[in-house]
């Protein structure tokens, strides 16, 4: 199956690369609240992405968006020969906190992708796609949005079990201790394809309320994540 890969970004300088290289990828989440679900960081050849702005996500695709599982992902890379480096914080990442991804490119993967789910989010994912690895070395600044994936109506509910693709609802929500029995954001999206997030809505509400996600606590403004690429 052929994916494909999303991101708006910010960059501090970009160029196209032929060569094998080894890179230093160091992922910052600038979240308040929001944690990052296991990572996955690719390089891969032109022509390939893990998703596309405006079109309906692929199943591994939204596994990832929806549960935080990356092995979909990761077998449509292994068919192509890409070169990965899957969970590099060895669990989630926490806001304010950073963690490192050391990669060496094979021939012809020449552009840099990375996913994670964004918790507590219903399909929220954080990603860069298909950025040019420079063929300079250098030290390059990578700035990420959040991006929806359009699968599941953001009803902002924390229930157990509904990581499941098609399972409304949150499946997690680490850090502070969300709210419960909320009534639901909404319960239908008119936008099903992937695009950037709206961002949580959530409320004041510990009981009841809209949302079980906390106003002062789960809300963001992009972008949400920094890279810090190091090319050797």
């Amino acid at each position: 199956m052929k994916a494909k890969i999303l991101t708006t970004l910010v960059a501090t300088c970009f160029a196209s690369s032929a060569l094998a290289q080894d890179l230093e990828v160091k992922i910052t989440n600038l979240t308040h609240g929001i944690y990052y679900t296991p990572l996955l960081v690719t390089a891969h050849a032109p022509g390939t992405a893990l998703f596309s702005l405006g079109e309906t996500a692929s199943e591994p695709l939204q596994a990832m968006a929806e549960g935080g599982d990356i092995s979909g992902l990761s077998n449509v890379l292994e068919s192509i020969n890409a070169d990965m480096v899957m969970n590099p914080a060895g669990g989630l990442l926490a806001p304010a906190s950073s963690t490192m991804a050391m990669l060496s490119t094979s021939n012809g993967n020449t552009y840099l992708s990375l996913v994670a789910m964004m918790l507590p989010t219903n399909d929220g994912f954080v990603g860069l796609n298909s950025w040019p690895i420079p063929t300079e070395a250098g030290t390059y600044e990578v700035y990420l949005n959040a991006y929806d994936a359009g699968t599941e109506a953001n009803n902002e509910l924390v229930v157990d079990g509904s990581g499941a693709p098609g399972m409304a609802g949150i499946p997690a929500s680490p850090g502070v201790t969300p709210g419960s029995q909320g009534l639901g954001v909404t319960t239908s999206e008119e936008n099903n394809t992937i695009h950037i997030h709206r961002g949580n809505v959530g409320d004041d509400e510990q009981i009841g309320g809209a949302s079980d996600l906390h106003n002062t606590v789960h809300r963001w403004l992009n972008p949400v994540a920094k890279l810090t690429i190091t090319v050797k």
